[in-house]
C-alpha cells in the first residue's frame, strides 16, 4: 500500500503510520480505529484534555500519568494506550489530533475508501450519515468514510469536501451570495 508523501512528511503522519502498521500486523485495525474515534470525541468534548495535550507546562511524568488515567477512563485498547504513552514520553501530545486524522486517512486508503470532510450546523443522525455515505458513493463510485464536524456558524446545510472538490450547500454561503447579488 502506498501512503501519500504528505502524510509521511508530517510528524503526526509518521506516528500514525507506525500505529497503523502495528494495528494491521496484529489484526486490530477496527479496535484501534474505534479507540481513536473515542479519543477524538473526548478531545472535542473536554477542554481539560485539550489543555493536557497542548500545554508545554505539563511534565513528561505528569503527561504519562494523565494519559494512563485517560486511557482507563475511556477504555482504550492497549495499542492506542501505548501510542498515547509514546506521544507523552516524546512530548508530542500536541500531535494527537493530527495523528488521529492521518490514521483515518491511511485506514480509508487501505480499505479502498475515499474520505470526505463533512461540516454541518448540527450533529447528523446515524441515518443521515448513512444516507450521505450512499449519496457520495453513488457520485464518486467508491466507498466513502466521513469525518464529521459541527460548526453552528454555517447556520444549516452541509459543506462536503472530498479531495480537492468542495460542495458548499450551507445557508451562510447562500445568504452571503444573495447579499452580494443584491448589492449589485
Amino acid at each position: 500500500m502506498e501512503i501519500s508523501g504528505g502524510i509521511q512528511a508530517s510528524l503526526a503522519g509518521r506516528y500514525a503510520i507506525a500505529l497503523f502498521e502495528l494495528a494491521r500486523d496484529e489484526n486490530r485495525l477496527d479496535v484501534v480505529s474505534a479507540s481513536l474515534a473515542t479519543l477524538k470525541q473526548a478531545l472535542a468534548d473536554s477542554a481539560e484534555l485539550r489543555e493536557l495535550t497542548t500545554s508545554p507546562m505539563v511534565s513528561r511524568y505528569d503527561a504519562n500519568n494523565a494519559v494512563e488515567a485517560v486511557a482507563v477512563a475511556l477504555k482504550l485498547d492497549p495499542l492506542t494506550t501505548n501510542f498515547l504513552g509514546v506521544l507523552a514520553t516524546n512530548r508530542r501530545l500536541a500531535q494527537t489530533g493530527a495523528a488521529i486524522r492521518a490514521f483515518g486517512q491511511i485506514l480509508a486508503q487501505y480499505r479502498g475508501e475515499t474520505t470526505a470532510e463533512v461540516t454541518s450546523a448540527h450533529p447528523l443522525s446515524d441515518a443521515q450519515v448513512e444516507e450521505l455515505k450512499a449519496t457520495l458513493k453513488a457520485q464518486i463510485g467508491r466507498d466513502v468514510a466521513v469525518n464529521l464536524h459541527v460548526d453552528p456558524a454555517i447556520l444549516g446545510g452541509l459543506i462536503v469536501k472530498v479531495g480537492s472538490r468542495q460542495v458548499d450547500g450551507s445557508i451562510r454561503t447562500k445568504l452571503n451570495t444573495l447579499a452580494t447579488a443584491m448589492k449589485g
